[in-house]
């Protein structure tokens, strides 16, 4: 019997925490802090938030930047999703860096990298498997609706320069066409991104208009969205992220800070779910969904996914749909008295265990990402 869910659409925005962007969670539960300074919009830095950032950060020689935003008055349309889909309060970023590891896991589960490769220099490709990649080696289609340059699927031998790769406004064309494909990948440029400096309003509503092409194409009940942020930003989160791998100079590298992860679409269970999961969690949720086989890489093969928060069955109830862009929001409701936080679970088994090689396409691995060396010696526990 054909799955009654035949879309998965990934939205990936830039550099926040779940504390800096959900405050309007506490009210229904959630584990976020509240009372923090109240961030301007648009915000007035773009702070460090590379690898080195991370390191002080960690080792709490910094707290980054301890501010969060006014969810229901700047970002009414992601609290309103937060509220009515499923709230992952403790996604953390795939890696403790910036930018481009961290949209790799998103798209493949590994990253050769652990920076952001100069700008200045030729980009580097890696003959990497992707989810978009693997996808259409098993006969599913996919476009990537990415920004002017086509980051980050670029870097992949196998996706670089294929007409599948399209300007991320053509997403709201597609859906209006009927010819969405079963996976979409969407990246914005600036300021859609939400990247600071930008007003995080237009980023919204790019995602909020995205949404709205989904449901007016009659694909509300059978897609999946998953949107998340890329990295911390340089953004403060007052939860503590298990230690699970570390870098040769035995500093963590996973889990990176907590940032948001938005599970929503007809079929997904409205709830706040406290597992510890990560941007791979993102791309095996796909396999799982489009009933894809693994990938061959370890690190998103084996982990659990997240498909248990979609109800396949016949029975399912199905989440209203949101109210078109630019139409009042009414947030739901918050339960009285408010539930207490649940507290995060402990950290998976195993301990913490030293990052292993990248896999490629030809069965060939290339060494352990170890381009940002910090200090000898210093480990990663907070």
């Amino acid at each position: 019997m054909p799955s009654p869910v035949d879309h998965v659409v990934i939205m990936t925005q830039e550099n926040h925490t779940t504390d800096n962007y959900f405050r309007s969670m506490a009210a229904y539960g959630a584990n976020v802090a509240t009372g923090w300074p109240v961030s301007a919009n648009p915000p007035a830095s773009d702070q460090p938030h590379d690898r080195h950032a991370y390191y002080r950060w960690l080792t709490k020689a910094s707290t980054g930047d301890h501010v969060q935003f006014d969810t229901t008055a700047a970002l009414p349309f992601y609290a309103w999703l937060a509220a009515t889909g499923a709230f992952l309060e403790n996604h953390c970023s795939g890696f403790g860096t910036n930018s481009t590891p961290n949209h790799l896991l998103i798209v493949g589960g590994q990253s050769p990298t652990l920076r952001n490769p100069p700008r200045s220099a030729p980009q580097p490709v890696w003959d990497m498997p992707s989810l978009p990649g693997h996808a259409q080696d098993h006969g599913t289609d996919w476009r990537a609706y990415t920004g002017s340059s086509g980051y980050p699927v670029q870097f992949y031998k196998q996706l670089s320069g294929s007409s599948r790769i399209v300007r991320s406004g053509q997403f709201v064309t597609d859906a209006e066409k009927g010819t969405l494909p079963p996976l979409s990948m969407m990246w914005h440029d600036s300021p859609l991104d939400e990247h600071p400096p930008a007003d995080v309003s237009q980023g919204m509503n790019a995602i909020w208009q995205a949404v709205d092409a989904v449901v007016q194409a009659g694909l509300w009940e059978r897609t999946v969205f998953l949107l998340t942020w890329d990295d911390w930003g340089g953004y403060d989160d007052h939860v503590a992220t298990p230690d699970v791998e570390h870098t040769p100079d035995k500093v963590q590298l996973a889990y990176g800070p907590r940032v948001p992860l938005l599970m929503f679409g007809g079929r997904v269970k409205q709830r706040i779910d406290s597992r510890w999961c990560s941007h791979v969690s993102i791309p095996k949720t796909a396999l799982q969904l489009l009933g894809l086989p693994p990938l061959g890489v370890p690190r998103l093969d084996d982990d659990a996914g997240l498909a248990d928060l979609v109800d396949l069955s016949a029975t399912a109830t199905i989440a209203p749909a949101p109210p078109r862009p630019g139409n009042p929001l009414t947030q739901p409701p918050p339960p009285h008295p408010v539930p207490k936080p649940t507290p995060a679970p402990p950290p998976p088994p195993g301990g913490s265990q030293p990052i292993g090689p990248i896999i490629l396409r030809n069965g060939k691995t290339l060494p352990p990402p170890n381009d940002v060396p910090l200090k000898p010696g210093h480990g990663g526990s907070r």
